[in-house]
């Protein structure tokens, strides 16, 4: 980021730091839960492994009942139409209740199917189908929240959306705490702990739209012909997610298939990639929500102005976490692992983590200022050629046995793919349309 001061600096700052926090405080359902279950045994936590990974799947997929509706309620809000926005985030509720309860009943049905394609079996898949099983009633709460963390930041607000984050994630951990260590129960406590705390924080949600939508005169009743469009408008950034997270678990066989340690310290530089993002994803929600404002209400200059400031940011956040993980390599791998030869590999992989972060910091602020503008149909493309890049080269390695740099070698072709036509797209006039609707 330049040494200059830019006006919109305050702004980016004052939405992008609670962000941050709500995204840091979402894992720590995951944590707790880990943390907690694995005092119950080996099979326990083997099958909370699998089952989260069912979950956070279902999350990640379903991200744009969050990532689309800040940039239509922003737009909306930035045309001074709040009426509509308030019909947005009601419409938005009944979408995710419905995906949810959709998806809770056939993951419900099929949930041996789905863990064994993971792995499960014995011990493990009987606790992970209790944990998913039980889990799954907070399904439809969970993708509530996603709907009304999109409302609220589409108002500017990423204050509430931390505070809701981080009150429900210390309620499950203390009701997790009592449940199975005061009043000895199993893993069954530890999910419905979590299912408690979602459904809590979706009622928020509904609670703080039913009262927005009241001042201008909103029902809270279903409108189906509504519910498509957005439905239809999500479905593009459902498979620009989908094309990125195929692509993340191709990475992820791949490495399985090179051998033991290198799956281990994939998985190592893997989870460390994820917190990062998380990080580098408060800048692009920033920009979710003041792209989508500026072109709601026709200043393009300001949205242009807004959208290089974000990349500097995100230039400046990405230089940041390279600075931090060359610093820590010495000794962070010691935190994962006490295996010479996975220290070994972890050692050369923190490299490409590190060195990778400044293109990960631009990719990321430009994903938030193209979502801003609504040009979800190009995110949708850009991210399947960039798949399309991807996924024959770690195929390469694989039967080549070519060695996990080489896997990584194909992830920075992945990033640069990914960076190279977001950067086009900026630079041309065709994510800039004006008005409450793109």
């Amino acid at each position: 980021m330049g040494l200059h001061k830019s006006p919109f600096d305050r702004e980016i700052a004052r939405l992008a730091v609670p962000a941050l926090g709500a995204l840091i405080a979402e894992p720590l359902y995951t944590l707790a839960d880990t943390a907690v279950v694995g005092h119950l045994g080996t099979p326990h936590l083997g099958g909370l492994a699998v089952a989260s990974q069912v979950l956070l799947g279902a999350l990640s997929l379903f991200i744009f009942l969050a990532y689309g509706t800040t940039a239509a309620v922003g737009r909306l809000i930035g045309a001074g139409d709040h009426r509509r926005a308030a019909q947005q985030a009601v419409q938005g509720l009944w979408l995710a209740g419905a995906v949810g309860a959709v998806l809770a009943a056939a993951a419900y049905v099929f949930a041996d199917p789905l863990l064994r394609v993971l792995g499960a079996d014995g011990e493990v898949l009987a606790q992970g189908r209790i944990y998913l099983r039980i889990s799954l009633f907070g399904l439809p709460g969970m993708l509530i929240t996603l709907a009304g963390v999109g409302y609220l930041r589409g108002l500017q607000d990423t204050l509430r959306p931390l505070k809701v984050a981080v009150f429900t994630a210390g309620l499950n951990l203390a009701l997790e705490l009592v449940l199975i260590y005061g009043l000895g129960f199993g893993i069954g406590a530890s999910a419905l702990s979590t299912v408690v705390a979602q459904w809590l924080a979706a009622g928020a949600y509904v609670w703080w739209i039913r009262e927005a939508v009241k001042v201008h005169g909103v029902t809270m009743a279903p409108d189906r012909s509504m519910i498509a469009r957005l439905a239809v408008v999500g479905l593009d950034l459902f498979l620009r997610t989908a094309a990125l997270r195929a692509s993340f678990t191709m990475s992820v066989a791949v490495a399985a298939r090179l051998g033991d340690i290198e799956l281990a310290a994939h998985e190592v530089i893997y989870q460390l990639m994820f917190f990062l993002a998380l990080v580098l994803d408060a800048v692009a929600i920033a920009g979710q929500a003041m792209i989508g404002r500026f072109l709601g209400a026709n200043e393009l200059d300001h949205a242009r102005a807004a959208g290089r400031r974000m990349i500097e940011w995100g230039l400046a956040t990405g230089l940041a976490a390279t600075i931090v993980l060359l610093a820590t390599r010495p000794w962070l791998p010691l935190v994962f692992s006490s295996d010479e030869a996975v220290l070994s590999l972890v050692g050369f992989l923190m490299l490409h983590l590190a060195l990778i972060q400044p293109v990960n910091g631009v990719v990321f602020a430009l994903d938030g200022v193209l979502i801003g503008a609504g040009d979800m149909r190009f995110l949708a493309v850009a991210m399947a050629g960039a798949a399309a890049v991807f996924i024959p080269l770690a195929l390469w390695v694989m039967a080549a046995d070519a060695g996990i740099g080489w896997l990584w070698g194909a992830m920075w072709a992945l990033m640069a793919a990914r960076l190279i036509t977001l950067l086009w797209r900026f630079a041309t006039p065709r994510w800039l349309v004006p008005g409450a609707v793109r």
